[in-house]
C-alpha cells in the first residue's frame, strides 16, 4: 500500500483518486502518523459489507448438541 503525506496528497489528489480507482489505495500519513486511507468506492462498498466475527457466530445455525459441554471452573491456565 502506497503511503502519501497529508500535504503531497493535497497536491496530487486527483492522482492518488486516479491509483485507488486502479486498485493501489494510498494511506495518507500526517506528522509521519498514518491517518487515513483512500481506496476506490467499489473498495470501499465490499469492505463494509463484510459482517463482524461476532454476528456470523449470531447467525450461525447452530443447535445446543452442535458445541461441546462447558465445564465449570474451567481457568485459563487450564486450556
Amino acid at each position: 500500500m502506497h503511503q502519501i503525506q497529508l500535504r503531497d496528497a493535497k497536491a496530487t489528489l486527483s492522482a492518488v483518486v486516479d491509483q485507488a480507482l486502479q486498485g493501489e489505495p494510498s494511506v495518507i500519513t500526517r506528522h509521519g502518523r498514518p491517518q487515513a486511507v483512500v481506496l476506490s468506492f467499489e473498495e470501499w462498498q465490499r469492505l463494509s459489507r463484510v459482517p463482524s466475527f461476532g454476528r456470523l457466530l449470531m447467525e450461525a445455525p447452530l443447535r445446543d448438541e452442535d458445541l461441546p459441554e462447558r465445564k465449570s471452573g474451567l481457568r485459563s491456565t487450564d486450556l
